[in-house]
């Protein structure tokens, strides 16, 4: 299994995001903590999030991803553009409802950006799980299908 990156870049309020090969949930706190500073600043106007290279993304890695939607909605931002060009990872989006909170596309804007990594973040095992129900909880929010897929997941996860 290879081990993923996430990259950003902002250039005039406009931030992108870039996932790069396997992301997992031991990126689940970098991503989220990235996130939240993110969000909180008030130089965001949009959001693209690239996955033009990503080979795979976990379920928390896509809860983080459709929490970056919601918030920005709740920032009254314009709707987040998402760029997945690999039909498997289109079609997981899809049926997890992600075309009701991302504009899609499948291919990616001309933009001229420089892509930083973002920075790891240790952090206990406990909080790391409180972040991986937080991403599949707001998956779960998404449609149905996505309630019945993760329900007992969180269920069992809330347990421990």
């Amino acid at each position: 299994m290879s081990c993923g990156t996430i990259y950003y870049a902002t250039l005039d309020n406009h931030y992108v995001i870039k996932f790069v090969g396997e992301v997992r949930l031991t990126l689940c706190s970098a991503l989220d903590t990235h996130l939240e500073k993110v969000l909180a600043s008030d130089k965001c106007s949009y959001v693209l999030v690239d996955l033009t290279q990503a080979t795979c993304l976990d379920s928390t890695t896509l809860g983080l991803i459709a929490k970056l939607a919601i918030r920005a909605q709740h920032c009254a931002l314009p709707k987040p553009i998402l760029v997945s060009t690999h039909e498997d990872i289109t079609r997981t989006l899809l049926s997890m409802g992600f075309d009701q909170i991302f504009v899609l596309l499948d291919t990616l804007p001309d933009t001229l950006y420089e892509l930083q990594q973002i920075p790891m973040v240790q952090e206990s095992v406990e909080e790391t799980q409180r972040r991986i129900i937080h991403a599949h909880k707001l998956l779960m929010s998404l449609n149905d299908s996505n309630y019945e897929a993760f329900n007992s997941l969180v269920s069992v996860l809330e347990r421990k």
